[in-house]
């Protein structure tokens, strides 16, 4: 009644699939965030 279809074993979790890239993953989004936002900046000015 409570299993709720659950696959035993089986099924990866999506937030289990991209924890170990998040050293990677991380300052590249940072990076490409700063850059936008410098580009944005200096476009306003």
């Amino acid at each position: 009644m409570s299993d709720h279809n659950h696959a035993h074993g089986t099924e990866q979790d999506v937030v289990e699939s991209i924890v170990p890239m998040m050293p990677i993953v991380l300052p590249v989004a940072g990076g490409i965030l700063m850059f936008l936002m410098i580009f944005i900046a200096m476009y306003m000015a």
